[in-house]
């Protein structure tokens, strides 16, 4: 077993309200239960020795591996290849049905032979609440009992079972052609009793269960374009970060993986920020994911309403970030006795962002909410009336400065981005209002509108750089303003968006991959550098295609693809050795994906469809 594997060496696996990481050596290195936000309970990732692991893989020195998804599912397929024989491991999350909230989670592990014969070892070792919880051990027959303060755990597989020191487990099989071996480990609460011993049959059928259930959902997709392939592993991935039982959408499926290894730029993304959920309504709606769509539509519509009539000049009418119930305490807190994935020190738990004033998140909700008239629906009485005190609270706070989007430490500045959103808020406020007639102060909003626009353009624009800037007062180039043709702050053919497209492609992009701004030039509070960021290379793809330089952004994309993991997912950076970097797998990654594929996908259909275009008759 490798110390530390690679961030890409992992696929994922999960049940829509946790999830698991497993390597491409069959090793459980990250798992958290019973929630996304929970201790963990398998950290290896974070600290070899004292993380925990639950490895299964073939004894054999000269043993290759490949893993792979069984095919438009969230089933992880790890084959062995060695010398005595191919062996495959299948690892999987039974997916919640109920949408109810639960102690109650099991990693489904089933191992078999397919050529010659394969020794499978098998290794347990549980570390409960990020291996600061003890717990005692019981083995009987085929099962082993793992109870801890708070929490229980069962290892249970007809691999025999054997103590490895007072508080783990280990195991060996030889398994011959066609035959095959399983295990199964739940967490539950605290006094719960060990589930049934479960029987081959019964596994292979849930196994079956589970392909139908990832099959059957990814067909309703109405996504026709040219990377289906890419496109359907990164809605299976962000419906595998959504927490069911209120439809609320995580970062990541990990905290504290770095962003430059060895540096401090190291958080926890297990939470929901309003402004990756809100840009993932748009890319599920394309998708025709329409009920995951509305179900975050709700859970923000609900966080909104949360703060109706409390917003004082002190206080903000939303976080920028809440745990997937709507938990709004987040404090953050340093896990001193891990050393951090290969040294990645401080390990980080909660996020203490979440008291920073970030006034985009605003715009984002709006964006978010005016696409909910894609889903049929309009505002409640009371909906509206929490949205409306929300706009006329922005009316007198829009011109504040705030920490911005990236959540630097340095301070807060004037954030041309903040603006940008800001501007949406007020316009998409004012079309909701509009359209479905409801009760408004359109003049103030309106008024403030326009004065936004006008600051944009004349204190975020920096006549030495040709373009607008990441804050006023400065030169510093941001790819958070690519966003700015999408949301319609100005037309993608627009002269000054032209010259800042083509200020940002000479700063931060390089062979094609985007850097989101410079650290040098914008010092951000924090030691070190970090590499390119995943979601503005796609940022940077669709601004390109609205753009009309599309076959620079086909480019762009499809060598941005090539950067995918051997699974197709994609952590938040690549960094300068093209390696994966931060937590892992990012949402804002994939959704930023399903984005630039669409507009992509559009643009070339456009392209296509022109008189004398390759694949078209020419007309006379």
């Amino acid at each position: 077993m490798e110390r530390y594997p690679l961030i890409a060496d992992h696929g994922l696996v999960g049940d829509l309200q946790t999830a698991a990481l497993v390597s491409d050596e069959g090793v459980v290195d990250w798992f958290a239960a019973p929630r996304f936000d929970s201790p963990g309970v398998f950290s290896a990732l974070l600290d070899h020795d004292r993380g925990g692991w639950f490895s299964l893989s073939v004894d054999s020195p000269d043993v290759r591996t490949k893993q792979l998804y069984y095919p438009d599912t969230a089933i992880l397929v790890t084959r062995f290849m060695s010398p005595d024989g191919v062996g495959e491991l299948l690892d999987w999350m039974p997916p919640d049905r109920t949408g109810r909230p639960t102690d109650r989670h099991g990693i489904k592990r089933v191992v078999r032979c397919m050529r010659g014969t394969v020794r499978f070892t098998l290794e347990c070792r549980p570390r409960f609440d990020f291996g600061r919880a003890r717990h005692e051990l019981e083995l009987d027959g085929r099962t082993a009992s793992f109870r801890a303060s708070g929490m229980s755990a069962f290892l249970q597989s007809n691999i025999p079972l054997e103590r490895d020191g007072a508080h783990d487990v280990r195991g060996s099989l030889t398994l011959g052609e066609g035959e095959q071996a399983g295990a199964s480990f739940t967490v539950c609460g605290p006094d719960e009793a060990a589930p049934p011993l479960p029987d081959l049959e019964a596994v292979e059928a849930e196994l079956w269960e589970t392909v139908d259930f990832w099959q059957n959902w990814v067909r309703t997709t109405r996504y026709r374009g040219r990377w289906p392939d890419m496109v359907h592993r990164s809605a299976i991935t962000l419906k595998l970060l959504t927490y069911l039982p209120t439809g609320a959408p995580i970062a990541a499926a990990t905290l504290g993986l770095p962003e430059l290894v060895g540096g401090e730029r190291n958080w926890d993304y297990r939470y929901t920020w309003i402004r990756d959920g809100s840009l993932s309504v748009r890319a599920l709606l394309d998708l025709g994911f329409v009920e995951e769509a509305a179900a975050f539509t709700s859970w923000l519509t609900e966080r909104v309403g949360e703060h109706r009539g409390r917003p004082t000049a002190g206080t903000q009418p939303l976080q920028i970030m809440y745990r997937v119930d709507g938990d709004p305490w987040l404090p953050e807190e340093t896990l001193d006795h891990f050393e951090g994935y290969r040294g990645s020190f401080p390990v980080r738990v909660g996020n203490a962002a979440v008291d920073q004033v970030q006034l985009d998140i605003y715009g984002e909700a709006l964006y978010a909410l005016a696409q909910g008239r894609g889903l049929d629906t309009q505002p409640t009485y009371r909906g509206w009336q929490a949205l409306s005190s929300m706009l006329d609270w922005l009316a007198g706070a829009w011109d504040n400065r705030d920490e911005g989007i990236w959540e630097t430490r340095g301070g807060p500045q004037d954030f041309t981005y903040s603006r940008v959103m800001s501007w949406v808020a007020f316009d998409r406020g004012l079309r909701l209002a509009e359209e479905f007639g409801r009760p408004a102060a359109r003049d103030v909003w309106r008024g403030e509108r326009d004065r936004i626009f006008e600051q944009i353009m004349t204190r975020g624009w920096s006549e030495r750089r040709g373009a607008l800037v990441q804050h006023f007062g400065g030169d510093v180039l941001d790819a958070s303003l690519l966003l700015i043709p999408r949301v319609g702050l100005l037309n993608p053919t627009d002269p000054v968006w032209l010259s800042t497209l083509d200020a940002i492609d000479r700063d931060l992009v390089k062979d094609n991959l985007v850097y989101r701004y410079d650290p040098s030039a914008s010092p951000d509070g924090l030691r070190g550098a970090e590499g390119t960021f995943s979601l503005c290379t796609f940022l940077y793809v669709d601004a390109l295609a609205r753009a009309g330089r599309v076959r620079r952004a086909r480019f762009s994309f499809e060598k941005m693809l090539t950067y995918a993991n051997h699974v197709g997912l994609f952590s938040e950076e690549i960094g300068p050795s093209g390696e994966q970097l931060g937590n892992f797998p990012q949402a804002f990654t994939h959704l930023s994906l399903i984005m630039a594929a669409n507009t992509l996908d559009d643009a070339l259909d456009r392209i296509a469809e022109r008189p004398g275009s390759p694949g078209r008759p020419a007309t006379r």
